[in-house]
């Protein structure tokens, strides 16, 4: 029989861990009270109080913010941990002993639902019990519903997976987003495009997920992003008319501009510095990794087909 007293008595708690996490994080109590909906004099007091249990500084006060010290860096390192270790007990103790019968599935980039559909078929036909949803409207923010448990598995791109959450992930394929314009467009002359020529001219872009546009601004145009003219369009037809009309270069995933090319009406151009391939990854909740692992698997025999070289064909990049 487990005797209670015997049981370790730790004198921080979970609200402790956060507070921590969410400082180191932040970098400062302002912009954690943010991060943890409290205001900042009730974050600088919790996080003082935690200071006070351990006897020790955890934070090195600077110009620049909190910066942690040895101890800090040994708490926020094994506290993660800690938090995740716990959310998944918790998920032991209320999941049930049967798989699930729904999977929820959310993609942060509406270019997958292109080809999706059909491979969700795919899905059902090796599990015939399971029912697949798919929830479009936590596009927005897919990691954060995969943390709230809003969702069960996700198709990301540039989002990335919280330290300490109990998610797991992996690599699928990529795709590649390219340039198109008119032939009359006066970059249609050139082999491939370089920063300078995109500074130059007006870009015509879906409304994406924030983590993708800063990808695309930070790979293609780095500091010079803020002098980009960009007009963002909702309609796929709408970039693609403005495009065929010379009002703009259009940046599309291959599996957007791939149906409208052929005509003579419309080029695809690179960079100059090479394919700009995005990659994509499967991330799910660990309570629904059998059935994740098999929408893996699909995906991974599926869509990649879609997204090889020779996606774009080579006849309409000149």
């Amino acid at each position: 029989m487990l005797r209670i007293d015997n049981l370790p008595s730790p004198s921080l708690e979970v609200r402790d861990l956060r507070v921590v996490l969410a400082v180191a994080s932040a970098g400062s109590t302002a912009q954690a009270a943010s991060l943890l909906h409290l205001t900042q004099p009730a974050v600088s007091r919790a996080l003082l109080a935690v200071e006070e249990k351990l006897g020790t500084q955890l934070f090195d006060r600077t110009p620049r913010g909190l910066v942690l010290n040895t101890a800090g860096e040994r708490l926020v390192g094994a506290g993660a941990r800690v938090l995740g270790e716990l959310r998944e007990l918790e998920r032991l103790v209320r999941a049930p002993s049967a798989p699930p019968a729904k999977l929820r599935i959310v993609c942060e980039c509406y270019t997958a639902y292109h080809w999706l559909p059909s491979t969700l078929g795919r899905l059902r036909e090796t599990l015939p019990g399971l029912t697949i949803e798919l929830a479009v409207e936590h596009a927005a923010d897919p990691v954060a519903a995969l943390v709230d448990e809003r969702v069960d598995a996700a198709l990301l791109t540039a989002s990335r997976i919280p330290q300490g959450e109990p998610l797991e992930e992996k690599r699928l394929f990529s795709d590649e987003v390219v340039f198109v314009l008119a032939p009359t467009h006066p970059l249609a002359p050139k082999q491939a495009l370089t920063r300078t020529d995109l500074l130059a001219h007006t870009l015509l872009a879906g409304r994406v997920p924030a983590p993708d546009a800063r990808w695309f601004m930070q790979r293609v145009l780095g500091r010079d992003a803020r002098r980009m003219r960009l007009e963002q369009l909702p309609l796929t037809e709408a970039i693609i008319d403005m495009a065929r009309a010379g009002m703009g270069v259009a940046v599309l995933s291959e599996w957007i501009a791939q149906p409208h090319l052929g005509r003579g009406d419309l080029v695809v151009k690179r960079l100059a510095s090479g394919p700009l391939r995005r990659p994509w990854r499967l991330a799910w909740r660990r309570d629904v990794r059998e059935s994740a692992l098999r929408l893996h698997g699909v995906l991974a025999d599926t869509a990649p087909s879609r997204a090889s070289a020779g996606g774009v064909r080579a006849a309409a990049v000149r």
